[in-house]
This record gives C-alpha cells, sequence and structure tokens, in this order.
C-alpha cells in the first residue's frame, strides 16, 4: 500500500503550481517583490557609504539597517488589521503610497544634510515594505491550491533577488563610483578625513545628492506600479480574506508550535541574510577591496541567491520541506564557520557562498508557519512580517563587535581571528536556530 506521505507527494506534484486564471494577477504581485528587494539591496551598501560621507562609527552606520527593518515591525500589524477590513489589493495599493512617500523623503533629507532625516525616510519607506510583505506573501500563498502554497510563494520569492541584483548595480555604477569621500588624491595620501572642513562640506553635500537621486527616481517607478494595480482587476480569495477577529485569530496561531517557530526562526533568519550582505564590504575591506568592487561579490552572493531559489524550489516538490531547511541550514553553518576561521579571499568566497543555502529560507519558513491557517494567516503574516525586525538589531550587534578594537575592521583578536571574521559568530548562531526549526518541522509536526 502507498505510503501518506507517497499519496501526498503525488498529489502534490499533479497539482499546478500557478493555474492559468490568475497568471496575470500573479505575475504582478510577483514583480512587486523584486520592486522590494530592489530597495533592501541598493539599501545594505548605503551603511558604508554613510559611513564615510557622514563620518560615522560602525554602530552608528548600522542604525541605517535599524531604522530600515525597525519599520518592518512597527506596520506589520496595522497593514494587517487593514487587510483584515479591506482588501489584499487596497493593502498593496497602501504599501506602494508610503513606499513612494518614503523614497521622495531623501529630496529634503539631502537638503538638510541630516543623517536622522534620512533614517526617517527609511523608517517611511518600509511601512510601504511591510504594508507589500504583510499583504502580497499571503496573496500568492491564497492564489491556489494550498498543497502547492510553499512551490507558488518560492517561486514568487524567486523574484526577490532579481531587484536585489539591479539595486547593487545602481548602488554600484550610481552611488559608490561617484561618492568623493571615497576617493584620495592623485598621490594616494590624502583621504577624505583628513581634509580642511570646508573642502569636506562641499563633498558631503555633492555625495548626499548622489545618494538621493536613485531613491527619488525609485518613488517615481513606485507611482506608476500604484497606478496599474489601481486600475486592474485582482482576483479574491473569499476564505484568505474573510474578516476574523484579531484577539482569537492571535490566540490560535500562538497555540501552535509550528507558527510560534516559524516567526523565531525567521527573526534569526532575517538577521543571518542583512548581517552576510551587509558586512560582505567591511569583509573585503581589509583584503584591500574597496566598496565599488566589493559590489561585484554582493552581486554575485545574490545570483548564487537566485541559483539556490531555484535548485530549491525544484527539489521542494520530492524533498520533505522542512528537512530541506535543515540540510540548507548546514550547509550555511559550515561555510559561516570557512568565514570566520579561515578567512582571506577564501573566507570571502565562503560568506559569499552562504547565499545559496540561505536562498530557501525566507519563504519555506514563511509557508510552513502559514500552513494551514486558513483566514488567520492574514495576521499570521504580519507577525512574520514583523520577524524582519531581526535585521534592524542584530546587525546593529555585528556593528557593535566590529567596534571594538576601534574605527577599523582588524584592530584585534578575538579567539585568534580579527573582529570582522569573529563578528559572523552571529549568522553562524543564527543558522543553528533555522535548522532546529527544520528538524522539528519533519520530525515533530510532520508538515511536508
Amino acid at each position: 500500500m502507498e505510503s501518506t506521505y507517497t499519496a501526498k507527494l503525488n498529489k502534490k506534484t499533479s497539482i499546478p503550481v500557478v493555474s492559468k486564471s490568475v497568471i496575470v494577477p500573479f505575475i504582478l504581485i510577483t514583480s512587486l517583490f523584486a520592486l522590494w528587494g530592489f530597495a533592501n539591496d541598493i539599501t545594505n551598501p548605503m551603511v558604508s557609504a554613510f559611513k564615510k560621507v557622514l563620518e560615522l562609527s560602525n554602530t552608528e552606520a548600522s542604525l541605517v539597517q535599524a531604522a530600515f527593518y525597525g519599520g518592518y515591525f512597527t506596520m506589520a500589524i496595522p497593514a494587517a488589521l487593514f487587510v483584515n477590513k479591506f482588501s489584499y489589493k487596497k493593502g498593496i495599493m497602501i504599501g506602494l503610497a508610503l513606499y513612494a512617500t518614503g523614497a521622495f523623503l531623501f529630496f529634503p533629507a539631502a537638503a538638510y544634510e541630516s543623517f536622522s532625516f534620512f533614517l526617517v525616510a527609511l523608517y517611511i519607506l518600509t511601512f510601504g515594505l511591510a504594508f507589500l510583505e504583510t499583504t502580497a506573501n499571503p496573496y500568492i500563498l491564497a492564489m491556489g491550491a494550498p498543497e502547492t502554497a510553499t512551490q507558488r510563494l518560492n517561486l514568487a520569492q524567486a523574484f526577490n533577488p532579481v531587484g536585489s541584483i539591479a539595486g547593487l548595480l545602481i548602488a554600484r555604477s550610481f552611488i559608490l563610483d561617484a561618492l568623493q569621500s571615497d576617493d584620495t588624491n592623485e598621490s594616494g595620501d590624502v583621504f577624505y578625513d583628513q581634509l580642511s572642513e570646508s573642502a569636506k562640506a562641499t563633498i558631503r553635500t555633492a555625495d548626499l545628492e548622489i545618494i538621493r537621486n536613485p531613491y527619488v527616481i525609485l518613488g517615481g517607478v513606485v507611482l506608476v506600479f500604484l497606478i496599474i494595480i489601481g486600475i486592474m482587476k485582482m482576483p479574491r480569495n473569499k476564505e484568505q480574506e474573510g474578516k476574523v477577529n484579531f484577539f482569537e485569530s492571535v490566540k490560535r496561531l500562538w497555540s501552535s508550535k509550528k507558527f510560534a517557530g516559524g516567526v523565531i526562526a525567521q527573526i534569526f533568519y532575517v538577521g543571518a541574510q542583512i548581517m552576510c550582505w551587509t558586512y560582505v564590504y567591511q569583509y573585503a575591506e581589509p583584503l584591500g577591496i574597496d566598496n565599488a568592487t566589493a559590489i561585484y561579490y554582493g552581486a554575485a552572493a545574490l545570483i548564487i541567491f537566485l541559483i539556490g531559489r531555484a535548485v530549491g524550489t525544484a527539489l521542494m516538490r520530492y524533498v520533505n520541506s522542512g528537512k530541506l531547511l535543515m540540510y540548507f541550514a548546514i550547509g550555511a553553518f559550515l561555510l559561516t564557520l570557512v568565514t570566520i576561521f579561515v578567512g582571506g579571499m577564501t573566507g570571502l568566497y565562503a560568506l559569499v557562498g552562504v547565499s545559496f543555502f540561505m536562498s530557501i529560507m525566507f519563504p519555506t519558513i514563511y509557508g510552513i508557519a502559514l500552513e494551514g491557517q486558513g483566514p488567520d494567516a492574514k495576521f499570521g503574516a504580519a507577525f512574520l512580517v514583523m520577524a524582519i525586525v531581526g535585521g534592524a538589531f542584530m546587525p546593529y550587534l555585528q556593528g557593535y563587535i566590529l567596534d571594538f578594537g576601534g574605527p577599523g575592521y582588524v584592530d584585534t583578536l578575538i579567539l585568534g581571528v580579527p573582529e570582522v571574521n569573529f563578528s559572523f559568530i552571529l549568522p553562524l548562531i543564527c543558522f543553528v536556530v533555522i535548522g532546529i526549526y527544520g528538524r522539528q518541522v519533519y520530525k515533530v509536526y510532520h508538515t511536508n
């Protein structure tokens, strides 16, 4: 007799991931994944850029990520409440409006030359991203059969790194390459921090305008998406979009160990991802690689991430999603060990390679945690988006480690390795937590 798992697997492989009836709305909503991926990865290099332009410490510069990912934490529940009262479509439109507003605020932030103003702009921008992620992720899950929901989300999330790569390339070509604060004089012996205050003021004004321009243009692109989605007829899922009592829904969600574990795993995953992608520039600098060149390593990480997402999505049709999550967490753990204790170019290549194993983590944890939650999924999605706060405080902790010995990245040794290497102990711990959750999924929760 065929086992229960084999029967489920055969059924799963026979159901289309995306049906023809929703293919156009699916493509349109999937494009939003690229749009917020762009915002994420044009912002990651800004930690290093703001540090140099405004002469900040590593800890101060990490507030860029604290503001960016803190916005997710602040707005996720309000976004879910809005969607519960209205619809997925209206939630997406509000998200796009807030996204554009935050991007346009870069104009006055640059005019005032205020780091705090830039942080506020990023904070509001991510109010919009919180609306988009709280809405788009469960909307994708609802666009078809529950049996293929996790695959469908992995497919949609595969376009996130496409936007991320575009964001990195824009950051390199139009921002990092153009920053005068990263230059020296012709003899190479005068640096920005050694210039007179008047000379630095002139460069600072020009550099902040360079940082401003791509965000303002991005605001215009987001407005175009807002108009298109506003006039487009979008499908409704009556079960998923049905109105539910918030407090009763939250009680049901948190009584599920699979959901609660998923939120915890997601906090650690997002922290690990942002640390690995943000501090690749700091890891590369002591190796003689400047920020503009390090962008290529960031882009390579995203390409590998995209390949990993494609491989992982294909494997998920045949391998238990929890087991695959555990295997990928082990792979990420091993490469992070190389990053910490081997170091040099080998360590940098290992850090880039970690992205292959991170690739399936976010959508897989997300899909597993929301599996079977029905109309509670909209509030479950909000908590999973709030989990993105891991990207706010963990990079701050890593920046604190980088400041242990001074403003540089190899000022002191910890366990025999430079502080920049040792700082990746934080992602290492994150991958342990994710691996444990993956094991629980298939051993304890029996999720397929």
